[in-house]
């Protein structure tokens, strides 16, 4: 199953694809989309928008997976990250991909076995379940490739527990 995590942003969004192959899972390609603060906000999701459509025509994920929206004490900072994760989601559907999205807490009790662990401690999570040398910069990339993970655990854990029930 290839899998592409999204760490959505308007200036920044983070995206990681990892492969998962039974219990194994390895990166693939990984990085980040960035666009420019002068520009108006509807040139800058269409960036992201044709960005996220070459990236999904290129690597064929199996489904996109995209982090869930924390509360933001700024109104409009969070109507602008809305906006991209709804570009976001959109250029999966219209390419024909499943979407899965999970919380930041959901996300850090699957890659460090703890809903409130800090950045640090996710980051280096990822470096070490992915086998990488070094952890994944910018962060951003960093949280999409442990959000991709988040996804490949989940996975595992509905297989156990469809398993369970045809027992």
């Amino acid at each position: 199953m290839r899998i592409l995590g999204i760490d959505p942003g308007i200036a920044l969004t983070g995206f990681g694809i990892i492969e998962k192959d039974g219990v194994t899972v390895k990166a693939g390609r990984y990085g980040h989309i960035s666009t420019e603060s002068g520009t108006p906000v509807s040139e800058r999701l269409k960036i992201l928008y044709d960005d996220m459509v070459n990236i999904i025509t290129e690597y064929k994920p199996d489904v996109v997976v995209v982090e869930e929206l924390f509360f933001n004490k700024n109104v409009k900072t969070a109507i602008i990250a809305a906006q991209a994760r709804g570009v976001i989601i959109l250029s999966a559907v219209n390419n024909g991909v499943d979407v899965a999205e999970y919380t930041p807490l959901q996300v850090k009790q699957s890659v460090v076995g703890y809903g409130r662990a800090g950045k640090s401690q996710v980051q280096f999570m990822v470096k070490e379940l992915l086998r990488l040398k070094e952890i994944p910069k910018p962060d951003d990339t960093a949280d999409a490739l442990a959000i991709a993970i988040c996804h490949a655990h989940s996975v595992d854990m509905q297989k156990n527990l469809d398993r369970g029930r045809q027992k």
